[in-house]
């Protein structure tokens, strides 16, 4: 398993374009934060426009594939703080978490 900052060099190698429109927040549940806002990605706990709350490992099976998005948000796995949000950042979104995989 990936360490948070392996996962978070790969985050910000992917959202180095600056794409991203909203700022992100993955809550690691206890383990620690990756705060994505447009180019700069970082391990602080400031606030944004998503928090995704998923655990590192669920976070690096949904990068690889093995773990369904919609499974782990019906299970409890994945929560978001805005489901409108995240569906319309949704492409960017899975370019970040096939990232972190």
């Amino acid at each position: 398993m990936a360490t948070i900052e392996e996962i978070t060099d790969r985050i910000r190698r992917a959202a180095a374009s600056g794409a991203l429109e909203r700022s992100i927040k993955l809550d690691l549940k206890g383990e620690g934060f990756i705060h994505i806002q447009g180019a700069e990605v970082s391990n602080a706990d400031l606030p944004a426009d998503l928090v995704v709350r998923v655990a590192r490992k669920d976070l690096e099976a949904l990068g690889k594939g093995e773990l369904d998005p919609m499974r782990a948000m019906m299970t409890g796995r994945l929560k978001l703080s805005d489901m409108g949000l995240a569906m319309k950042l949704l492409p960017q979104i899975q370019s970040l978490f096939s990232s972190a995989g």
